[in-house]
């Protein structure tokens, strides 16, 4: 245990050191340490000796002292005859350790006694050849000094066996600066500091040989009678060791970078040694460009070459981290298990690049980060949104001003390993112009067969990025070009349905909500009504981004109320909701009535499936067909295959046959300000047609998807998967697909496929007899 001593005068002093044992004296001139010594001669001759880091303080405080000094004892006070200084003579006891320090009319310090550790026995073993060594050493560098040691020093050094006494002994006599002295005096272990003494008198030597040799140099070149030219010539060789030493340092540096990198070629080596030499060359004579060297040099020497981490392919681990921050998803989780099952069995295999599809707020950079933390690996990100120039992903060639690496060399250094996890977000949102495109500078980085020999604009040299495991995301696959995306296998990450985002927001983010808010769970509490109340009323998504907004808004609220009143307490119940959140934002269309030419369809979105209800109206007129509803060249396509089809079967279909000479056809699709395009409202159209045509209602728990052709059929569609959702969501009971879409029911969602009907069909006559009410006429 430290032994306290408290309120010991402290007296600050520049560049010394006092050591155990050692004598000192030295002339005292500032006012506080005149008093601190006034002071300690008062209570007992104890003083407190520490040095300070910058000898030019002039009132040092706490933060300019070094905390490790010497608690003394005063021998002797002698006024000067200046009247007011003083000179001191001290002995030092024992190491001592700033605890406080209080500064007043002088520094007065509470110091702790540290116990020292015992001195190890020199007699055998590794204390006495480490002796031994110190005195071979101290011998070499007196024979080298000039101005050798008295005959008691060398004496006290042969025949002081202990250590840490011959340490304290040597830091105290040898030439040091009073920075190396004071490491010497903050090492406890005793053995620890008689070695660093021994590396202290290797650099010792090593300066005196360098002494020797300069002489040698001088003395080789010079004229014995030409005395003033050996003092210049001296002069001038010391002057140039002096000058470029600093410099020296800093290119061996550099050379010792470079030989310690293994993932060098000796094509690579050579080359970044050439830049050093001409470094080496310019001096300071080109600052610009020593400094465009100087950064060249530094960024390629940080970047990870031989720094890897090691993969943690615990599989059950894996399992509960993904289980922990996501629920559901269990299609990707499987497939990441898979992953690093692979990776247990071949460690070595590249090429493996996965992109995670879906809409916005379904967890896609979020997977990314449980599977970094999952195997073990450093992480990076690199937002691709808006990338337009082809630079930002290769790097600029360092010859122009302000060139730098791609964002792919700068998440290199940032992960700080070479096998690290990148992120590579957004790459559907990447565009091109005219300079360049950033798309076809990822296929090199995307390619395991090309991206071993990564070449950077700015490093120059190939850097390996088959140990990277690639993570991509995009919102829509389509927009991602055909051969980048070849070169990915896609996960596709679909809507949420509204019980698992009950379970993330009971289980995620209600929890994460009350902490960030500086909530506890007995003030903050949201009823499992109140949560289902919010995902069906006031949130319309495929993932939980607004719904965590709205939990957030509440959260909000609580912290007002625990502000005015620390004992406030929030239980939001479904009939609070209004208060809180206003009145619903989003409610179902539909009336749940079957009407004459209205019929569900179901429509793909970047956000999910919605039920799009396709209405058709037949009035007296000239044959006119008009379409409204903010529709696409594609919808507006097979709105005229409808009405062809009809035409074609309409005696078959009951449909009087000159329906399109005598009368107007209107087809709309509400929310006309939406734009709505894509292949798969065929059949929607044309039932709604049929309905309208016949005054047969439609099925209103009816929806349906798919695509027609002029012969009747019914062709696949995509996408399935959000549809069906958008239909359970409605309170649909009968959802009619194509047949050929069958095999993707296997996609859809247990709980969709528990509450629904799908009904396979092949040809538009099938769809008629199931959602028009009476059927085709026979």
């Amino acid at each position: 245990m430290d032994e306290l001593v408290y309120a010991i005068p402290t007296v600050a002093l520049r560049g010394l050191v006092v050591f155990p044992g050692m004598v000192l004296h030295f002339d005292v001139a500032r006012t506080k340490s005149i008093k601190a010594i006034e002071a300690a001669v008062d209570a007992g001759q104890q003083l407190f000796l520490t040095c300070q880091k910058d000898p030019e303080t002039n009132d040092p405080g706490v933060t300019d002292l070094y905390m490790m000094g010497m608690l003394a004892e005063i021998r002797q006070v002698i006024h000067l005859p200046d009247g007011h200084n003083l000179r001191v003579v001290v002995e030092g006891n024992q190491r001592a350790e700033i605890r406080r320090l209080s500064d007043g009319d002088y520094l007065e310090a509470d110091v702790s006694l540290t116990e020292t550790m015992d001195e190890p026995e020199a007699s055998e073993g590794f204390a006495a050849a480490l002796v031994q060594k110190t005195r071979t050493l101290f011998n070499q560098f007196n024979k080298l000094n000039a101005t050798s040691a008295p005959p008691d020093v060398a004496k006290r050094v042969e025949t002081d066996g202990k250590p840490g006494s011959l340490a304290d002994y040597l830091a105290s006599v040898l030439p040091l600066e009073y920075k190396s002295k004071q490491h010497a005096l903050a090492e406890y272990d005793p053995l620890k500091r008689l070695e660093w003494i021994n590396h202290a008198l290797i650099e010792l030597i090593a300066v005196l040989q360098l002494q020797e040799e300069i002489s040698a140099k001088v003395e080789k070149n010079m004229d014995d009678n030409q005395r003033e030219y050996y003092l210049r010539e001296q002069m001038r060789v010391l002057a140039e060791e002096l000058d470029g030493n600093e410099e020296q340092s800093e290119l061996d540096d550099y050379r010792a970078k470079i030989g310690a990198v293994k993932a060098f070629t000796e094509k690579d080596r050579k080359k970044l040694l050439k830049e050093v030499d001409r470094l080496a060359k310019m001096g300071n004579q080109a600052a610009a460009e020593t400094a465009v060297i100087r950064t060249y040099l530094d960024t390629v020497l940080d970047l990870p070459w031989d720094t890897a981490t090691e993969d943690s392919l615990d599989l059950t681990e894996a399992r509960r981290v993904l289980d922990a921050d996501h629920y559901g998803l269990t299609t990707v989780k499987d497939r990441i298990i898979e992953l690093l099952a692979v990776r247990k069995l071949a460690p070595d295999i590249t090429g493996q690049i996965i992109c995670l599809a879906g809409p916005p707020g379904v967890g896609k950079t979020s997977i990314a980060q449980s599977l970094a933390k999952a195997m073990g690996r450093n992480y990076a990100r690199i937002a691709l949104g808006g990338v337009h120039d082809e630079a930002e992903i290769r790097g600029h060639r360092k010859t122009y001003i302000g060139s730098m690496p791609g964002r792919i060399m700068a998440a290199m250094k940032e992960a700080g390993s070479n096998n690290p996890l990148i992120l590579l977000d957004e790459i559907d949102k990447m565009a091109s112009d005219m300079r360049g495109d950033p798309a076809s500078a990822m296929l090199e980085v995307l390619d395991g067969e090309q991206n071993k020999t990564f070449a950077d604009h700015y490093i120059e040299l190939p850097f390996d990025l088959s140990k990277v495991l690639f993570i991509t995301t995009a919102n829509d696959k389509s927009r991602i070009p055909g051969p980048l995306l070849d070169r990915m296998e896609v996960i596709d990450l679909y809507s949420y349905t509204a019980e698992e985002k009950f379970h993330i927001a009971k289980e995620h983010l209600v929890p994460k909500a009350i902490l960030r808010h500086g909530l506890t769970k007995k003030q903050m509490k949201i009823t499992d009504g109140a949560l289902h109340h919010i995902i069906e009323d006031y949130t319309r998504e495929a993932g939980v981004r607004l719904l965590e907004r709205k939990i957030n808004d509440l959260c909000r609220k609580c912290c007002m109320g625990v502000v005015e009143d620390e004992a406030f307490t929030m239980n939001v119940k479904v009939s609070d909701l209004k208060e809180l959140l206003g009145s619903p934002k989003y409610k179902e269309t539909h009336t749940g009535k079957d009407q004459i030419g209205v019929t569900n369809g179901l429509a793909w979105t970047s956000v999910g499936g919605e039920i799009l209800q396709v209405e058709a109206a037949v009035m007296k007129g000239t044959g006119a067909v008009q379409l409204t509803g903010s529709l696409g060249d594609v919808m507006k396509e097979s709105a005229q295959a409808a009405v062809s089809y009809l035409r074609t079967n309409a005696d078959r279909l009951g449909v009087q046959e000159d329906f399109y000479k005598e009368n107007d056809i209107h087809i709309h699709v509400p929310e006309g300000a939406v734009p709505k395009d894509g292949p798969s409202a065929g059949v929607t159209i044309a039932t709604s047609l049929l309905s309208a045509l016949t005054g047969k209602p439609v099925d209103s728990k009816v929806a349906m998807t798919g695509e027609i052709s002029l012969t009747g059929r019914v062709m696949p569609i995509g996408g399935l998967r959000e549809k069906t959702m958008a239909a359970y969501k409605a309170g649909m009971k009968t959802v009619i697909i194509p047949a050929d879409n069958v095999p993707d029911l296997e996609e859809v969602d247990q709980e969709v496929k528990n509450h629904l009907e799908f009904i396979p069909v092949s040809a538009l006559d099938q769809v008629w007899k199931r959602a028009v009410k009476g059927g085709l006429n026979p």
